[in-house]
């Protein structure tokens, strides 16, 4: 299978719809798998395309969610503390 082109920018807004793309993908396999229409060796080939696929997708999603907590933890001022978690309002208890 052939790789997609990167987008110039790394992590950028261009790589939304390859991700979409991927993930749209990601689900007709499943879905023809779970049909089970296809003979054995098809359906070995779709299913080691859908291994790599979930792979890379949830690589991608490990990389955003880092990015996604550096950007919220990252402070304005040089005196303010970063927060740990995302939403830490949600385990404040009052």
């Amino acid at each position: 299978m052939p790789q997609s082109k990167k987008s110039e920018t790394k992590g950028g807004a261009r790589d939304a719809p390859d991700f979409e793309k991927r993930l749209r993908r990601l689900e007709e396999i499943s879905s023809s798998l779970k049909d089970g229409d296809l003979p054995l060796e098809e359906a070995l080939k779709k299913f080691e395309e859908g291994v790599r696929l979930a792979k890379a997708l949830e690589k991608e999603l490990s990389r955003i969610e880092r990015r996604i907590e550096i950007l919220v933890n990252n402070p304005e001022a040089d005196e303010e503390k970063p927060e740990m978690e995302l939403f830490p309002e949600l385990n404040n208890e009052d």
